[in-house]
């Protein structure tokens, strides 16, 4: 089955990413505003269950976080996707590395850039219009991430949780 890990933020963050994602986000009814820590991976059936027990194990070692979002940013021109900016920080870059390396260790080109996109596949003009605009405005959210999601992709090519990790040492 195809799966991903991603944190997913507030309701008040999702809802101002979605005021924007409804009309530029061709993503937008597939899976909610996301912060992408593993892009999709494989998995089969068999062993579904020793990845989330390797997923518990990494979400003990990382204590909950800041997250800190301050602009509006993209990835132009290596292509027109418009994000939220999320700051990197150690506990942040941590956790993405260890769901890179061990029993999650695969060949990447891409370096880590933290992010939610509210927009992709946009025209060239639409992309330097919209992006023009968003840019100028002040965006400033911070929270606590205290949890992380294993995902699976449906037959429809939307994205659900299978498992929620909740990050630091278990409690009782």
């Amino acid at each position: 089955m195809k799966c991903g890990i991603a944190i997913f933020p507030s309701k008040k963050i999702q809802d101002f990413a979605n005021s924007y994602r409804k009309r530029y986000d061709t993503h937008y009814s597939l899976i909610p505003p996301h912060l992408t820590l593993k892009n999709t991976f494989e998995v089969e059936e068999d062993q579904i269950e020793s990845v989330v027990k390797e997923l518990h194990k990494i979400a003990a070692e990382i204590e909950p976080f800041p997250l800190r979002i301050t602009k509006f940013s993209s990835f132009y021109p290596a292509s027109n996707i418009i994000y939220l900016k999320v700051e990197p920080n150690e506990s942040l870059t941590t956790l993405y590395n260890k769901l890179h390396s061990g029993p999650f260790q695969e060949q990447t080109e891409d370096a880590f850039v933290p992010h939610i996109t509210i927009g992709r596949d946009l025209s060239n003009d639409e992309f330097s219009d919209v992006y023009g605009q968003l840019k100028m405005q002040k965006v400033h959210f911070e929270e606590t991430v205290d949890r992380f999601h294993l995902l699976y992709q449906l037959e429809n090519g939307s994205w659900t949780a299978y498992e929620t990790f909740h990050l630091g040492k278990e409690q009782g």
